[in-house]
């Protein structure tokens, strides 16, 4: 299940976007709905990369620390 950011838009319309697949967003009249259109943009955007023989992105963008480190800020401690 990819990662979807939802928030309300400008005009009043809820958006819907998929940070794993750039470009990939949506917007409904209400929260339901944004999640509905979005669904659908995504499996229409998967649909077309493999139609055209193109690689699907991961679904997550967040990639492994390279800093020890930075695992405690990313699990929302706050770095010292």
């Amino acid at each position: 299940m990819r990662q979807v950011v939802l928030y309300p838009g400008e005009d009043g319309y809820w958006v819907a976007e998929c940070p794993s697949l750039p470009g990939c967003l949506s917007q409904g009249k209400t929260k339901e709905e944004a999640i509905v259109n979005i669904k659908e943009a995504i499996a229409a955007y998967i649909a077309a990369l493999e139609e055209d023989h193109l690689p699907v992105p991961p679904e997550s963008l967040l990639s492994k620390p390279t800093n020890p480190d930075d695992r405690r800020t990313r699990k929302g401690a706050t770095a010292a």
